[in-house]
């Protein structure tokens, strides 16, 4: 994998004053939203994501500690970053994720705290989740069949992430989105019974292409259903379906004439959301990669762990989104990847 640390970009661009210059890149994007993923670990296995025996996981001290992330956090804000996403592997595997949430929501500039889970943990921690600042929790469920459900994640866990779901309502999370990776003949039949979710509660349900980023590439066998062919199925059962406003990764999304909530149809393979990106990721072992699909990283825990200041994080973070491809087809081209699973990228 190929990995930098310190890139100059072809601008002059000041650091030394406390807020610093807006991230931007060559192609005019501008990045304010930082996902942050906070370990690799998984209570599920999800067959598109990682093999059943699991893939092998980074030790403890190669992982972000509390501090480490919450600094990122600070320098980030400082740079015009003003939402941030914590993801994983599973984030509520992780004991200090309350308080990350907490730090970061009072981290001046800051101004709304995401979470992506699987739901399974998260009716344990809703309640305090909402207490501590989180705007806005994404649910990843793939299917409404509890037997289809044990064969996608390879766990039984259906009921579990459903009362997470139950939880996040009760606990009064202001935003709830629910992640489905759409698969042709698997839950491709179950389009009706997720858009009945939004019937009586303001959440989303985002239909999700799925991403070549599995260990065995079940992407290539004929499961793959493209955001089109979504959309097609969407008002073929729903014809009286409108178009209406949502997020800047929401290429495509509906309503149902008076149901409370949205639908979305995100086309993460398709690609055709790279000229608005505002993500920055960070992987858990704390290398920023500037596109999801590329194959660069650049060391910020490193710099960190070796005595770096402020100013150089700053460097580094400018430097590394600078240099991001025009899109996710020429980040895939670039460089080589030896991360075998979504799982150790970040969602």
């Amino acid at each position: 994998m190929n990995r930098t640390t310190h890139i100059q970009p072809n601008v002059d661009r000041e650091v030394d004053s406390p807020a610093g210059p807006p991230i931007t890149d060559q192609f005019g994007r501008t990045f304010n939203y930082l996902r942050i993923a906070v370990n690799e670990k998984c209570n599920l296995r999800c067959i598109y994501c990682m093999p059943e025996e699991g893939v092998p996981f980074k030790p403890k001290n190669e992982i972000m500690t509390t501090e480490e992330i919450l600094r990122v956090v600070k320098v980030v804000s400082d740079l015009g970053v003003n939402k941030i996403r914590f993801t994983g592997g599973e984030p509520l595997l992780r004991g200090d994720i309350v308080k990350l949430v907490g730090k970061s929501s009072s981290t001046p500039g800051i101004e709304s705290i995401h979470l992506t889970t699987n739901g399974v943990l998260l009716g344990r921690y809703a309640g305090n989740l909402k207490e501590a600042g989180l705007t806005g929790v994404n649910i990843s469920i793939d299917t409404l069949n509890p037997e289809k459900f044990l064969q996608i994640t390879r766990r039984d866990e259906l009921v579990r992430a459903m009362e997470g779901l139950e939880a996040a309502k009760t606990a009064g999370i202001p935003f709830i989105k629910i992640n489905a990776v759409a698969l042709r003949g698997f839950n491709d039949n179950e389009i009706v019974e997720f858009v009945e979710l939004t019937k009586d509660y303001p959440l989303t349900v985002r239909f999700i292409e799925l991403m070549p980023f599995d260990a065995h590439q079940i992407w290539k066998t004929g499961k793959f259903f493209s955001a089109e062919h979504i959309q097609k199925e969407l008002k073929g059962h729903f014809p009286e379906i409108k178009t209406t406003d949502g997020t800047a990764t929401e290429h495509a999304i509906f309503q149902v004439p008076n149901y409370a909530g949205k639908v979305a149809v995100i086309p993460s393979y398709s690609r055709n959301l790279c000229g608005n990106c505002n993500r920055i990721r960070l992987t858990a072992d704390g290398n920023i990669r500037n596109c999801l699909y590329s194959h660069n990283e650049f060391d910020l825990k490193d710099l960190m762990r070796s005595g770096g200041t402020e100013k150089e994080m700053k460097e580094l973070i400018l430097s590394a989104m600078w240099v991001k491809p025009i899109d996710g087809w020429m980040a895939q081209k670039t460089g080589s990847d030896s991360r075998e699973s979504m799982t150790q990228i970040g969602g």
